[in-house]
């Protein structure tokens, strides 16, 4: 911890860097990743602060939109799109996600009960884990998966139908620090 509370020291004696941060935020893009202490979206991104709005969750879940049912998760893509006006989301899943592996894998995960609910309202993605620790075909599934599960939010719906949002899956890999994306025509993902 004592590295982490020494940079934080040093980070806050450069105001001049961030005084223009007190107007306000306009991200173009809403990053939608796993909470994955590995995946850190400004470190892949190049991004400076203020130029991602992010979304991190467990295994990179985004729950089905169910009116009068709010969540936190709801609520950050609703402000992205609506208030601050998002032109592009992007869903990121990464390799060797403990998530996605449980879920493949059907592990048992009576003694993580939140964990084991949060993951129920994800569909098990296709594909096997076999002997890949990076468990990619599944985890390629399962961000198309999300991906389809934002279309049913309201907001992204209306955005989508009048161009002022596009999607975008990301595949990113721990190991190597290479991101992929999907490309629809060949329905693969892709370097970059």
């Amino acid at each position: 911890m004592q590295p982490l509370i020494d940079h934080a020291r040093s980070f806050g004696r450069r105001p001049e860097e961030f005084a223009s941060l007190a107007d306000g935020q306009s991200p173009q893009v809403l990053f939608i990743t796993c909470s994955d202490s590995r995946v850190v979206p400004a470190l892949i991104t190049g991004a400076r602060p203020g130029e991602l709005f992010e979304l991190r969750t467990a295994g990179n879940i985004v729950p089905p939109h169910v009116p009068g049912r709010p969540t936190s998760e709801a609520a950050t893509v609703e402000y992205a799109v609506d208030v601050l006006g998002v032109s592009e989301i992007v869903v990121c899943g990464h390799s060797h996600c403990g998530a996605v592996g449980a879920l493949v894998r059907g592990e048992d995960l009576t003694a993580v009960p939140a964990v084991r609910d949060w993951l129920a309202q994800a569909q098990r993605p296709s594909g096997t884990p076999g002997d890949d620790p990076t468990v990619a075909d599944a985890v390629q599934n399962h961000v198309l998966a999300q991906l389809l599960r934002l279309r049913g939010y309201p907001c992204v719906e209306r955005a989508l139908t009048t161009g002022r949002v596009r999607l975008h899956g990301w595949y990113y890999e721990v190991h190597t620090g290479a991101v992929r994306e999907h490309r629809a025509h060949t329905d693969t993902f892709e370097a970059l």
